[in-house]
């Protein structure tokens, strides 16, 4: 099998898993947050300086990479791993959610979307199989199975119409999934807010055996209590010994608590975006370092961090650059940035090793200013 997860420790103050997924290209300890390069490239860093920061893992998308450059190129420059220079492991999403969240113009049926290219608006199609067929050239580690992803929120009927069309595609990717011994498959359970369809949709899935499973349909809208809430009463009926995935999360504390619900991978992004507009992580809350109050501040973004853009360079400097518009700035934020939840990461996994996650969490969102009432400070 070309993925499989090892179960180390789980916490005994939160229930939180410290574990080791083993891919083709390398192993990673989990919890793990993956970097988003979404075209075979996490915008604006390098491979190496990637690999510096400690990313193991990054995520690619495997509707973007369909349209530029094709997945036939991929496929002949020897994959994705070759094409973009990268030695770690690699996940590829399986483009559902760009096609139903690009596309104003769609239309579902049993055998797949009917959309426009949102480039060009060109008409195109994509089936269940088409997606494996994609992935499978693109050559990544891990693989996504093509799933509807419905909007929140959504009818109950609705949602249950979803959510059994999404089970008969899970089933037909497995079918169609051709490098099981270099690729893993993962299946994706959906269900929306509705504990019934969840737990419909995760015994449809953990009947197939897939080597590891997501969780989609969350960070989409709904407050962050739903969230947790589905994460509390869905990841009790994955199976232990596979990787668990909580697709689109990456702040700070909803990947706290997404590891202390029994998450092992987490993707967004949140980091990289935000950095483009002159916003950085930091241990004391987010800091708009274009705001005009850093113009003469020669502090790092953080002082209690040990990254090499903290170490070496000023607010001041790096407003500079962003004011001005050029690229080192967004280059120095975005590495911050990645680099802080890596770190973060390290940290929640000592945590658990140690069986103190729960006292973690409320030092760090205490040390950052977060409540229920200001989440949007993260």
């Amino acid at each position: 099998m070309a993925i499989t997860y090892e179960l180390i420790k789980t916490c005994k103050q939160t229930g939180a898993r410290l574990g080791k997924v083993h891919t083709p290209h390398g192993s990673f300890e989990t919890p793990m947050f993956m970097p988003v390069g979404t075209l075979a490239t996490v915008k604006t860093m390098s491979p190496e300086e990637l690999e510096e920061m400690g990313a193991p893992i990054i995520l690619s998308n495997t509707y973007h990479l369909w349209l530029r450059p094709g997945e036939d190129i991929v496929k002949e420059a020897g994959g994705l791993h070759q094409f973009m220079n990268w030695d770690g492991s690699i996940l590829t999403d399986s483009g559902g959610f760009q096609v139903f969240s690009l596309s104003n113009l769609r239309q579902i049926e049993e055998a797949g979307v009917h959309f426009r290219n949102h480039i060009n608006g060109e008409k195109l199609f994509l089936s269940p199989e088409g997606a494996m067929n994609i992935q499978n050239d693109l050559g990544a580690d891990i693989m996504m199975a093509f799933d509807e992803c419905p909007p929140y929120p959504a009818e109950f009927e609705y949602m249950k119409a979803s959510v059994e069309r999404t089970s008969r595609w899970a089933e037909r990717c497995l079918n169609a999934h051709q490098n099981e011994k270099t690729q893993g498959l993962f299946g994706i359970i959906q269900g929306g807010e509705h504990e019934a369809l969840r737990q419909q949709s995760a015994a449809d899935l953990t009947s197939m055996d897939f080597p590891g499973y997501a969780i989609g349909g969350l960070s989409v809208g709904e407050p962050k209590e739903v969230m947790n809430r589905v994460l509390e009463f869905t990841s009790p009926l994955l199976p232990q010994h596979k990787p668990r995935y909580l697709m689109g999360v990456g702040s700070p504390d909803s990947l706290i608590e997404g590891s202390m619900r029994g998450m092992d991978m987490f993707d967004c992004v949140l980091p990289t975006r935000i950095a483009r507009n002159g916003t950085c992580m930091t241990s004391n809350g987010r800091l708009v370092v274009r705001n005009a109050k850093y113009a003469r501040d020669f502090t790092p973004i953080d002082e209690n961090c040990d990254c090499r853009v903290c170490r070496s360079y000023s607010r001041a400097y790096i407003r500079h650059l962003i004011k001005a518009n050029e690229t080192f700035g967004f280059r120095l934020t975005t590495y911050h940035n990645l680099y802080f939840l890596l770190k973060l990461m390290k940290r929640v996994r000592e945590a658990i090793k140690e069986d103190r996650l729960g006292d973690f969490k409320q030092d760090f969102f205490e040390q950052y200013g977060f409540n229920q009432t200001n989440a949007k400070n993260f």
